[in-house]
C-alpha cells in the first residue's frame, strides 16, 4: 500500500480538505494519506473554520486532533506520491527534494484531464462557495486516482 502527501500553501484549507476526501475515497489505494503546507506555521494550527464547514456540508471530516504542519524536505522520500495544489508548490517542493524524488512530486490536477495543468484555487480570501467549488475539484481528482488505480494505470514511486 502506497503513501500520498497532499500539499498547499499553509495547510489550513485545500490540503486538509484533500486529506479528508482522500481518506474517505482512496483508503484502498493509499495506506498513508497526509497533508502539509509549503509555508505552514511551524507551530501548527487548526483547519480553517470555513474549510471544516464545507467538509461537513459534503459529509467529510478531519480528526479532531488534526493540526497543520510544514513540509520538511526529508519527509518527501517517505511518500510514493506528493500532490500539490499549485504549480508554484511543485516548483518549491522539487527545489527542496532530493533529485530522485522529483518525479513523484506532481500537480494534483494533472490527474483530471479537463483540469490538467491548472492550479486548485485558494478559497481563503473568497466567499464560502469557493470552498465548495474546491471540494468538487478535489472529489474529481480523487475519483480519477481511484479509477487509475483500479485500472492499473497509477504509477507510484
Amino acid at each position: 500500500m502506497a503513501a500520498v502527501l497532499l500539499v498547499c500553501t499553509a495547510n489550513i484549507c485545500r490540503s486538509p480538505m484533500a486529506e479528508a476526501i482522500f481518506k474517505a475515497k482512496l483508503g484502498e489505494v493509499f495506506k498513508t494519506i497526509a497533508s502539509a503546507g509549503v509555508h505552514a506555521d511551524p507551530r501548527g494550527g487548526p483547519v480553517d473554520a470555513r474549510a471544516a464547514a464545507a467538509l461537513g456540508r459534503h459529509n467529510y471530516s478531519l480528526d479532531r486532533k488534526w493540526r497543520s504542519r510544514r513540509v520538511e524536505p526529508g519527509q518527501l522520500g517517505q511518500y510514493d506520491l506528493v500532490l500539490a495544489m499549485e504549480a508554484d508548490h511543485v516548483e518549491a517542493l522539487r527545489s527542496k527534494a532530493a533529485p530522485e524524488h522529483h518525479t513523484r512530486i506532481l500537480l494534483l490536477t494533472d490527474f483530471v484531464p479537463e483540469l490538467s495543468g491548472q492550479d486548485i484555487p485558494d478559497p481563503y480570501f473568497g466567499p464560502a462557495q469557493g470552498f465548495d467549488a474546491v471540494i468538487g475539484m478535489l472529489e474529481r481528482a480523487a475519483q480519477r486516482l481511484l479509477t487509475e488505480s483500479r485500472e492499473g494505470r497509477l504509477r507510484l514511486g
